[in-house]
């Protein structure tokens, strides 16, 4: 194979040329040329949701994981209560990290097909006034169900509880504008929509609150607070800065800039999703999601319905044409997922999909067909 695997995941993704050759330069972390582009990116950052007056933003070493820590940690007092929308994986990982961190935390659960409801959002903050923060997954990649997050935003502002968004998997290609939703935490990183490499993840904060947030965290490596005064002080990380990841960032979003920003991004997302969907119905494969819950981000697929079908052997046929499958995160439905983003377009998703029906044929199943489902 002569060409790089396509990354078809929700992160880390396929990326540019450009985007690796930014990586082939060493940098001095405390160099004038390197915190140059500190800046650079996170006032581009800050530009793309629209936050120049409301929000500032906070760049922190590690995955998006530790960025999402790092919120709760810096945001939430050692006496608040989180409630976490919970319709998928990811919500659940936020619980337990906020769990581990120490705080109050309540679980709101909803079926992983179905978006998070603001009604009964609004009903649970009447009945427990307790409820201090709230913490949304914009894209739960679980499933790929795309949760209201404006709707979320407003039930929140009217009970003036705290707004913690993980926005991994939006951020850059579903529209996030901080005039007109009110949060008080938005997080993403460098490796998904942004189409940089992973390794950074930065937490967008409302300044109204950032004072309140000095000294609540218990973690020094995760206090958003020291972080930014430093920043602010010195243009400097605290710590080793990831330079390499930070710089070919720097190149993403010039791309991303070039190519029209947020809404372009999203066009082509949406053109690949299309692609890809109607593809993969011709050869038989059935997507787990309505399409109105469906974000244009992952796809989750049932498996075929087929004694053949093991989705190891599935992988590893797809990969050996050139196409990186993910697995899938449901618990009662056999699944897997196929992510829609990444520096690629609608012909790699045309590839894909005859990539998976090579795959299907190699592993001698005659469509992607599922299991029907029982009726109740």
């Amino acid at each position: 194979m002569t060409r790089d695997h396509i990354l078809l995941t929700p992160g880390p993704l396929t990326t540019s040329l450009q985007t690796k050759l930014a990586m082939l330069r060493d940098w001095g972390s405390w160099d004038d040329d390197f915190i140059a582009v500190t800046a650079r990116v996170r006032k581009s950052l800050i530009n793309i949701v629209h936050g120049e007056i409301s929000h500032v933003v906070v760049p922190l070493q590690g995955s998006g994981t530790f960025s999402v820590e790092a919120a709760v940690t810096t945001l939430v007092p050692a006496s608040g209560h989180i409630l976490v929308l919970d319709n998928g994986a990811y919500c659940k990982r936020a619980a337990k990290l906020a769990t581990l961190m120490g705080r109050r935390c309540t679980l709101m659960p909803f079926a992983d097909h179905e978006a998070v409801s603001p009604s009964a959002l609004r009903e649970k903050l009447v009945a427990d006034s307790s409820i201090t923060h709230v913490v949304l997954i914009h894209c739960e990649t679980g499933a790929g169900v795309l949760n209201p997050l404006q709707a979320v935003a407003d039930v929140c502002a009217e009970f003036d509880k705290g707004l913690i968004v993980d926005a991994m998997s939006s951020f850059a290609a579903i529209e996030i504008d901080a005039r007109k939703t009110r949060f008080d935490a938005l997080i993403a990183a460098s490796g998904k929509c942004l189409e940089g490499v992973p390794g950074m993840g930065f937490v967008f904060i409302r300044k109204e609150i950032l004072s309140g947030c000095a000294g609540q965290s218990q973690s020094l490596a995760m206090d958003l607070h020291d972080q930014y005064i430093y920043m602010e002080k010195t243009g400097q990380w605290r710590f080793t800065p990831p330079t390499h990841v930070v710089v070919a960032l720097a190149e993403a979003i010039s791309q991303f800039e070039a190519e029209g920003g947020q809404p372009a991004r999203l066009a082509r997302y949406v053109a690949n999703y299309n692609t890809l969907v109607n593809g993969m119905q011709s050869i038989g494969f059935k997507p787990f999601l309505d399409p109105t819950v469906q974000a244009p981000i992952i796809v989750t697929f049932h498996a075929p319905a087929h004694s053949n079908y093991e989705f190891r052997h599935f992988y590893e046929a797809a990969k050996a044409r050139g196409f990186i499958l993910y697995p899938g995160k449901l618990t009662e439905v056999e699944t897997f997922r196929v992510g829609c983003i990444g520096a690629i377009g609608a012909i790699e998703m045309e590839q894909a999909v005859h990539a998976v029906a090579l795959a299907l044929q190699d592993l001698g199943i005659p469509s992607g067909t599922p299991a029907p489902v029982a009726s109740a």
